[in-house]
């Protein structure tokens, strides 16, 4: 696969990350190699080194990057409460996941394939990690919920089911199980129904 017009245009660094992106999420990281990254993104190996010294820098960038697209992503969600704002983060997720493309959550795949804890990409993971727990910590408070603390811990752990079970159950039940869910641990109806659509994969 040659680079196309567009692509050409495009700075060498943001070429490369956007290649190994596709090819990470797809294929597996330790599957793709540096020479086919090269190829398809249509830069010289020299230049790739310049920007990525080893592919685990490229690997650590591609976590760094995708936890700022999600970032920015929460960030330009007009929600008008703290709890709606927590409805759609999970609303995001389902409409992701019952998508024909989704191959699983990116963070946990990379986690998979770098077992240790101490390496650069795992950190990268975890400072995603920590972030998103904050996030869910800080929107209870403000919701007002007696324990913001344990809670966010507990949507830490709906989060991650939620991304196999996406992948691997039908994603209209999956989305059911849940509104239930958040409705239990929100101590409300949920308005997830109402912000997503509900058509799966399968």
């Amino acid at each position: 696969m040659t680079a196309q017009p567009w692509e050409s245009r495009q700075p060498a660094r943001a070429r490369v990350l956007e290649t190994a992106t596709r090819l990470f999420y797809t294929e597996g990281i330790h599957s793709v190699g540096i020479d086919r990254i090269i190829a398809e993104a249509g830069v010289a190996k020299a230049t790739f080194y310049r920007h990525f010294p080893s592919k685990d820098d490229l690997v650590r960038a591609y976590v760094v990057e995708q936890s700022s697209w999600q970032r920015a992503a929460v960030a330009g969600m007009p929600t008008a409460s703290p709890r709606a704002k927590l409805e759609a983060i999970f609303t995001l997720m389902c409409d992701f996941g019952a998508g024909p493309d989704y191959r699983g959550c990116a963070f946990v795949n990379a986690a998979a394939e770098y077992p240790d804890p101490a390496h650069p990409v795992r950190q990268a993971i975890a400072d995603h990690r920590r972030w998103l727990r904050d996030l869910y910590r800080e929107l209870l408070t403000g919701e007002g919920h007696p324990d913001a603390e344990r809670t966010a811990d507990m949507l830490m752990l709906l989060r991650d089911g939620l991304s196999v079970g996406l992948d691997l159950d039908d994603p209209v039940r999956v989305r059911a199980a849940v509104e239930e869910t958040l409705a239990a641990v929100l101590g409300r109806g949920s308005a997830m129904s109402e912000q997503g659509t509900t058509a799966g994969r399968r």
